[in-house]
């Protein structure tokens, strides 16, 4: 996962702003942070965290508050995730390097593939 923002135009939000939108105290953000499941940007000490940040702590509560994942099992869902969106960023690349035709005929045997499951 990219730790710079790839949007410079993306919103940032404030501790208490994610608190709000996400309805926990901003303590559990500050403790999410520590566990290294988020690093929010830093200006003048104060923490911003981008759309991305706010996504994955929402993972975050829901599987620890809703789904009784422990903080173990939250940093390896939250590394296969990462993992996972590397390969589809190389698969699109792959994908884009591909002469028409050939992409047409990968595309129908991944449909095929995953229509059977």
């Amino acid at each position: 996962m990219s730790r710079g923002r790839k949007d410079k135009k993306s919103p940032l939000f404030m501790i208490s702003v994610v608190s709000e939108m996400l309805d926990v105290h901003p303590q559990t953000l500050r403790m999410y942070e520590r566990e290294g499941f988020v690093q929010p940007h830093r200006v003048n000490q104060q923490r911003l965290y981008t759309q991305q940040d706010v996504d994955t702590l929402n993972m975050v509560i829901k599987l620890t508050k809703k789904l009784g994942v422990n903080k173990a099992g939250v940093d390896v869902i939250l590394q296969m995730r990462s993992r996972f969106e590397s390969l589809q960023d190389e698969l699109w690349e792959f994908m884009d390097s591909m002469e028409e035709e050939m992409r047409k005929d990968f595309e129908r045997r991944l449909r095929r593939i995953f229509s059977d499951e």
